[in-house]
């Protein structure tokens, strides 16, 4: 008896072996698939390219992070409107727009999934910035981020994304910085500033050229964030590489509410041209004080940002006339690249008014994050960056006046995009320089305050 106890015992347990060996084999045999299918998502296989999913997902959400309460909040919500049309685009089916994903509706590597965007606003604050981008990685379980504006919320913001091993894909802050931190993750499709303060010097030297100008005198004023400072840093630099006397170097707090002794410094040092870089409330603030305190110039030189928000126009109106600001986008583009007028209709009918240099540049970054989300074929970090490094978009496929966009391998900075100059004539923001771009002719000098 105790024999055959002790055999049925031994037959248990082999049965119980037996059955835990199939289960590890069931298991294991499973595994390698899984790795295989991983692996091929990381790559941009023949297969996902001719449109076969690679992965069935009926929704990817997508998040954007831009300053949609505070100071900056009209400019804000103009990005966030950029960003909602290009997702409408890519989620529709528009065969007229020569963009990519226009033509299919969704993305047709992935089955048609179409883009979720969920927004958030980060205040203009870095802090929230990056906590704001935690809570859509960790809470939302987003693919993806674009955003933030401000330089200093889209260095902490995509920090987190870095940390996290997210992709984000930034198409307005400019900060020269953001592309030198070895950032495996992040990646710009916007000129940066250190592009832009040559622009300026170019500039300058072709209106020598023409000979508007001979030996001025410049000053320069420029907001103490990141963005700011980096700004002024450069113009420094090539104001000394191109021969160009600054005669006054201020930097202010940013958001200021009071710019007398910056202006009254200026007017003493009695300069030819203003090179100037400010957020909406404080360029505001300086053209307000500029008039009630007699500045004048031959020439106000912005670098972009509150100069070509919405709020500037409407809140300044008239004052605001001859102002000069790089950019890199305006409307009267579109007399040589007809889509432009054709996507800045769409943009007008939802949201009343037009596309800028900001609502532009952020609706290019959300169609080239949507481009390689499908060309990876996958929602898969890796597969999305692998993707974005291989990004090789057309001039002819973007409303940008750009060569294209193809991102430095290293930097992760797209090395095709340029900067134009814009000037404020009759409301309206025309192209003036490069002069083969020009629709309107620069008004030289801007008149003084008391011949308005």
């Amino acid at each position: 008896m105790q024999f055959l106890k002790r055999h049925k015992l031994v037959n248990l347990f082999f049965v119980l072996m037996l059955t835990v060996a199939l289960v590890a084999g069931c298991t294991t045999t499973t595994q390698p698939k899984e790795t295989s299918e991983k692996q091929t998502e990381q790559g941009t296989t023949e297969t996902q390219k001719s449109g076969e999913a690679a992965e069935q997902v009926s929704e990817i959400k997508i998040g954007a992070i831009y300053p949609l309460s505070g100071s900056a909040a009209a400019t804000g919500e103009d990005l966030a409107n950029g960003v909602k049309l290009a997702v409408e685009i890519i989620n529709g089916s528009y065969p007229d727009l020569n963009l990519p994903l226009a033509k299919d509706a969704g993305l047709p590597n992935l089955g048609g999934a179409k883009i979720k965007l969920i927004l958030a606003d980060h205040q203009a604050s870095p802090e929230k910035g990056a906590s704001e981008a935690e809570r859509l990685i960790t809470q939302e379980k987003v693919v993806a981020l674009v955003g933030s504006y401000h330089s200093s919320v889209t260095a902490t913001a995509s920090q987190t994304a870095e940390r996290y091993g997210i992709p984000f894909v930034n198409g307005e802050s400019t900060s020269p910085t953001l592309t030198k931190r070895g950032f495996k993750w992040f990646f710009r499709t916007t000129p940066d500033d250190q592009i832009f303060s040559e622009n300026f010097f170019q500039f300058l030297d072709d209106l020598k050229e023409k000979g508007l100008i001979s030996d001025p005198k410049l000053a320069l004023l420029y907001e103490n964030t990141l963005w700011g400072s980096e700004v002024g840093k450069f113009e420094k630099q090539f104001a000394a590489e191109y021969g160009y006397n600054v005669v006054e170097d201020i930097n202010y707090p940013a958001k200021s509410t009071n710019l007398n002794s910056e202006v009254q410094k200026l007017k003493a040092a009695k300069p030819d041209i203003l090179l100037q870089a400010s957020y909406v409330s404080d360029a505001i603030l300086s053209m307000k004080t500029y008039k009630e305190l007699d500045f004048n110039v031959d020439a106000i030189l912005a670098m972009d940002a509150g100069f070509i928000a919405p709020e500037f126009l409407k809140v300044l109106n008239e004052d605001g006339e001859y102002i000069l600001s790089r950019e890199v986008w305006a409307l009267d583009l579109a007399k040589n690249k007809p889509m432009i007028k054709l996507v800045n209709d769409m943009f007008k009918e939802r949201f009343g008014t037009n596309m800028d240099g900001n609502s532009a540049r952020a609706f290019t970054a959300m169609l080239v994050l949507a481009d390689a989300i499908n060309r990876a074929g996958s929602v898969e970090p890796e597969a999305i960056q692998q993707a974005l490094l291989e990004t090789n978009i057309p001039a002819e496929q973007l409303i940008m006046p750009w060569k294209g966009i193809k991102f430095d391998p290293e930097t992760h900075q797209n090395v095709l995009g340029s900067g134009i100059i814009v000037q404020i004539q009759n409301g309206e923001y025309v192209t003036v320089w490069p002069w083969n771009l020009a629709s309107k002719d620069l008004i030289w000098p801007m008149p003084k305050w008391s011949d308005r």
